[in-house]
């Protein structure tokens, strides 16, 4: 396929409809992300990412003496799926159970080193919540962890709440891409396409934003997903990965059209790195095939070149970072509270914080519960 500059001709360029990576959305204001907090043998977040916990469980492993357990067994422990752990955790032998405890333990203290790290930073000071993803989120073994790290936090007098992610690690990343659009582009659609790209994968899903049930997108929802294990390939070009993203698009949209779903012209992208305003990446697409920070590199415009109109109207493309974009996707969850965050624990930990645009709702709200409707005045009776 070509190769797309930052600044297309302009007979050929998408139109303009919001920036990407925009720091002003229309629910929140983006304060950072892609933080790369530095110390002496690396990122700071490294030693939250998804792989850590498992080093963590390795070494635990390896002081038990590479016992053969009945659940876990004895297979090397990249091999073993979180399913595994988790029924382990809940049914195994006390020994499988002591296993995964203590790797639990040592991954919490972790994250919350790596919290307090951030929470020490201008853009994170004062967050009163962070929500959990990333695809650790979904072991019940890491939700115990985040919850491990809420109270060590709070033993050392930091008041905030950790919160997993609502959505699955898999359809939250695709429900955040609805708020990079400014809200009237669903006037007539109740449908959108999303992408969702990672350093593993690459999913591409239609989402039904559910709108007549709930206009703040919190009903929103994954109608069907197609996912793609590029990191299973070996020596992927770029453009050989867009092209094959591509196809997975304009697959959805022929299922859509075949179902009579009606597509607003709209694709929202989330992906690692620093996306500058013209959707070029700057840094953070390093697990990604090929070079995604090339100067003469694209996306949205690569997006837009391919796939140029949805339904007989002309296509919108916006991108934003991986984790805001799954952040996002809690913005309605979130309306209780000021300023909150969002880790994405992965290949990397991605991280993001915002501040709500609007002041906190009251608590009564968010948790769903209606106040009380005040009784109408009895006339009083008249004389006669």
């Amino acid at each position: 396929m070509s190769d797309p500059t930052i600044v297309p001709e302009a007979e050929s360029a998408p139109p303009v409809v919001a920036v990407h990576g925009a720091s002003r959305l229309t629910a929140v204001n983006i304060d950072a992300y892609n933080s790369l907090l530095r110390e002496d043998d690396g990122f700071v977040g490294d030693r939250a990412r998804r792989a850590a916990f498992f080093e963590i469980f390795d070494r635990w492993r390896e002081l038990a003496g590479g016992q053969d357990h009945p659940l876990i067994g004895d297979a090397p422990t990249e091999e073993i799926s979180k399913k595994t752990l988790d029924e382990a955790f809940a049914n195994g032998t006390p020994q499988e159970q002591a296993l995964i405890l203590s790797a639990v333990e040592d991954y919490a203290g972790e994250l919350a080193t790596v919290i307090k790290r951030f929470l020490r930073s201008k853009e994170w000071r004062d967050t009163e919540r962070i929500a959990i993803g990333g695809g650790l989120k979904s072991g019940r073994f890491a939700e115990i962890a985040m919850a491990r790290a809420e109270l060590l936090l709070r033993a050392g007098d930091i008041d905030i709440q950790l919160r997993p992610i609502r959505s699955e690690p898999d359809e939250a990343g695709m429900i955040g891409t609805a708020h990079l659009a400014p809200s009237w582009m669903f006037g007539s659609f109740d449908n959108i396409l999303a992408v969702d790209i990672g350093g593993t994968n690459m999913r591409a899903g239609i989402i039904r934003l559910n709108l007549d049930k709930a206009t703040d997108l919190s009903k929103a929802r994954v109608r069907t997903m197609e996912l793609w294990r590029h990191g299973d390939e070996d020596e992927m070009k770029r453009d050989e990965a867009i092209d094959r993203l591509v196809d997975m698009l304009k697959d959805l949209i022929r299922q859509a059209e075949k179902e009579d779903i009606s597509l607003a012209p709209f694709i929202g992208i989330g992906c690692p790195g620093e996306i500058l305003h013209d959707g070029s990446i700057e840094t953070g697409a390093q697990n990604l095939p090929g070079n995604w920070e090339s100067s003469r590199f694209n996306l949205p415009h690569a997006i837009w070149e391919a796939i140029p109109s949805i339904g007989g109207r002309e296509t919108t493309v916006i991108m934003h970072n991986d984790a805001v974009v799954q952040g996002l996707s809690e913005t309605p969850f979130m309306q209780d509270v000021t300023r909150w965050g969002v880790l994405t624990i992965g290949t990397g930990l991605g991280n993001a914080r915002f501040t709500n645009r609007t002041p906190p709702k009251e608590a009564e709200k968010d948790s769903g519960k209606e106040k009380p409707a005040k009784e109408k005045a009895k006339p009083k009776a008249g004389k006669g």
